[in-house]
């Protein structure tokens, strides 16, 4: 379940949609809860050992405090310390990008993988950073006083000001090295305290290779059975006296405050599990209208912009290997993100969860009619967001297109656009400057992306529904006999032709000649036509965005008073808890899936060729049965499926035992969950990990790095050992 490129990703209902605000959260396994919540659940009877302030405790010592979200450039995942010494377990695809910046052609790291000897021989990843949550409060109640009755601007303006002073008042009684942060949740209807520390010295430590770090690849991504050792080990350094610092070859090991002990008791079905985690976002408690916008223009559109953006950067590796190496990362995340989007999109169909939340809205509407002053409060709500959503959406299909074009990448085409919808002509000193400045943005630039991105764009809006064409492109194209073939002439002309270099783009900024040019004039009436299109979108966006909040906060909180129930935000990249079980499922009619697999699974669907190519040493392991102490009957777990509620930012979070014991890491959802930042389904959602022995295993006994292992601090045996 990676998490890049801002695309947070990830995600039938049997009772009600959106089961937190209908039933117990604790009746389901729903719910992302924040620290502050966890007291307030029943986690005996749940079949929890622990107590809650042993999990989470603002004063310090709670397991919680082993658990940190990693960071690099281009996302975000879960992390957490296994070792005194700072070693972190997190996913494979979590420290991907890491071990990507650190390959060559001669040396590819994703594909062999890394081991380092010792300390001495972990490398840095680049960008990489973690941040550990050290108190979390609800502050609500101190964010709301003094705006009793104030609406509009005027409560927005003293809800950021109470904040901000509140922010800048515990700053100063924190603690040296920690960052105070006050954000709005759901809309306002909470306002969370994060306090925080961030360490920027990041170093890999031990990887598997391609063939068990991503074994089966994007084929077997959100599916289940999985066969997948998702994992990595990166270390947390410091400054000598224990502050963080950049990276220097002096800093020291980081001693956590806390971190995990792993236990090789393995696993049963039905066994209660805990995941502690930052995932990232959710929208649960929307209105009909927003699920149906996803479900309808924004997820379809999003997953074939995605696999368009694959295909190219795959087109361009098939030809370059050191660009394969270093875009091996995007093809991956985009590949993660198709999936997300599209899966999303036929789960919400198939769940009918537009519709179920349209029963509750009815439900909603009857309960208001029910009471004067329900009405007074809450009389409004539903028909001002249907007809703000009417304006909003009157275009949606389009809309999604004109707002990601021109997008990164896209070398000249964004050229001509910034050029077609200059303000004003430029002097010749200035044009000088920017024939300069093209110049340098057109020196990497890939034409084949353009090319293959232009030609996905202007296909998307032919096949536009009738009442939301683009115009400029059905007037431009409706005589040129074969669209398709037209569009790709277009495109190619335009990111490879003959005619566009740094000198005929700066001419775009000057005096030109007024014949009609069709290899000039053409793109850039193209450029003018898309620009109004945007401008049109963005003012319908802003003035849906500048009304919906309130009405939002007021939606939710009357389900809230109907249904009688207070339930948890929607996740925000914070510290969250969730509780679940060990369970398969049933995907669909007649069939069912058993929630564990093993290196047999592996060997039944190994081809020798990628991604299902299970690695020589791995098969002569099981064949020899030499499984040291991290065996299970004749084979080693490799992944398994529990009920916890996860999404994008997960991948990396622990899972715990009824004891607090790590026994997994948290990897993936599966297809059947998909849509989840909408609802959660407790028949079909399941979240995939890494069974922990697994880790041990590979890393022990395939991987020979022992020294890693013998950092962790490990309870019980495996059964195989207990056997004997």
């Amino acid at each position: 379940m990676r998490t890049k490129n801002t695309l947070t990703f990830s995600f039938i209902l049997t009772v009600s949609i959106l089961m937190s605000s209908v039933m117990p959260a604790s009746a389901f396994d729903e719910g992302m809860f924040t620290p502050d919540q966890i007291a307030s659940l029943p986690l005996k009877k749940l079949g929890s050992k622990l107590r809650a302030e042993e999990i989470y405790n603002s004063a310090g010592g709670g397991l919680s405090e082993a658990i940190v979200r990693l960071s690099w450039p281009t996302g975000g995942c879960t992390g957490e310390f296994v070792s005194p010494e700072g070693l972190i377990l997190t996913n494979h695809h979590c420290g991907f990008d890491g071990v990507v910046t650190a390959s060559t052609t001669e040396k590819d790291l994703i594909e062999t993988g890394f081991k380092a000897d010792n300390r001495a021989g972990e490398f840095p990843a680049k960008g990489y950073s973690i941040t550990i949550t050290e108190r979390v409060e609800d502050v609500t109640a101190k964010v709301k006083t003094g705006t009793e009755g104030l609406s509009g601007d005027a409560l927005n303006s003293a809800l950021t000001k109470n904040a901000a002073t509140l922010q800048s008042v515990e700053q100063t009684k924190a603690p040296a090295g920690t960052t105070i942060r006050i954000q709005m949740l759901n809309n306002g209807y909470y306002f969370y305290l994060y306090q925080t520390r961030q360490i920027k010295d990041i170093r890999v430590v031990y990887v598997p290779p391609r063939n068990i770090g991503v074994f089966g690849g994007d084929p077997d991504n959100f599916e289940w059975t999985r066969h997948t050792g998702d994992y990595s080990f990166l270390r947390a350094y410091v400054a000598a006296d224990g502050t963080p610092a950049e990276y220097a070859a002096n800093n020291v090991p980081y001693k956590p405050k806390k971190f995990l002990t792993i236990s090789l008791n393995g696993l049963k079905e039905n066994d209660f599990v805990m995941v502690l985690g930052y995932p990232g976002s959710t929208t649960r408690y929307r209105e009909a209208s927003s699920i149906q916008y996803a479900r309808d223009a924004s997820y379809p559109f999003l997953a074939g912009w995605l696999r368009a953006r694959s295909d190219a950067l795959k087109m361009i590796g098939e030809t370059d290997e050191e660009k394969r190496i270093e875009l091996q990362s995007d093809i991956a995340s985009f590949d993660n993100a198709f999936k997300v989007y599209d899966g999303g999109a036929l789960r919400l169909k198939l769940a009918n969860v537009v519709e179920q939340r349209q029963a509750e809205e009815a439900q909603f509407t009857k309960w208001i009619a029910q009471n004067p002053e329900r009405q007074k409060k809450y009389g409004h709500v539903l028909s001002e967001i249907a007809a703000l959503t009417g304006e909003s959406n009157k275009f949606a299909k389009r809309d999604v297109i004109v707002a990601r074009i021109p997008e990164p990448g896209m070398g000249v085409f964004n050229q001509i656009y910034a050029a077609a919808n200059q303000k004003k002509a430029l002097s010749d000193q200035e044009r000088q400057a920017k024939y300069d400045e093209i110049q340098k943005a057109l020196a990497d630039r890939e034409t084949i992306y353009e090319r293959e991105m232009l030609k996905f764009f202007l296909r998307s809006f032919a096949e536009l529904p009738a009442g939301q064409k683009f115009d400029w492109a059905e007037q431009y194209f409706k005589d040129k006999g074969n669209r398709k073939a037209a569009e790709a002439k277009f495109a190619t002309d335009i990111a490879e032709g003959k005619y566009w270099n740094a000198e005929t783009l700066a001419a775009l900024y000057g005096p030109q000649t007024m014949e009609y040019r069709p290899e000039r004039d053409d793109p850039r009436a193209f450029a003018i036509a898309l620009a109004k299109e945007k401008e049109a979108a963005a003012t319908r966006a802003a003035a849906f965005g500048s009304k919906i909040g309130p009405l939002r906060l007021l939606y939710e909180q009357g389900i809230a008073e109907m249904t009688g129930k207070v339930h948890y935000p929607d996740a925000n990249s914070s510290l969250r808890f969730s509780y679940g079980y060990i369970k398969g499922y049933s995907p669909r009619e007649a069939e069912f899936r058993t929630p564990f697999t093993t290196m047999k699974g592996m060997l039944e669907k190994d081809t020798g060729v990628n991604p299902f190519d299970m690695p020589p040493k791995l098969k002569e392991l099981q064949a020899a049965k030499d499984f040291g102490r991290y065996g299970e009957g004749d084979s080693v777990v490799v992944n398994f499926l529990s009920t916890n509620d996860i999404i994008g930012g997960n991948s990396g979070s622990p899972v715990l035992n009824a004891n607090g014991e790590q026994v997994g890491i948290v990897f993936d959802g599966n297809y059947e969950g998909l849509g989840n930042g909408f609802f959660y389904d407790p028949n079909r959602n399941r979240t995939i990990s890494v069974d922990i022995r697994f880790v041990l295993f590979v890393t022990e006994k395939f991987g020979n790095a022992k020294w890693v292992v013998d950092e962790i601090k490990v309870a019980g045996q495996s059964k195989v050992a207990a056997a004997k």
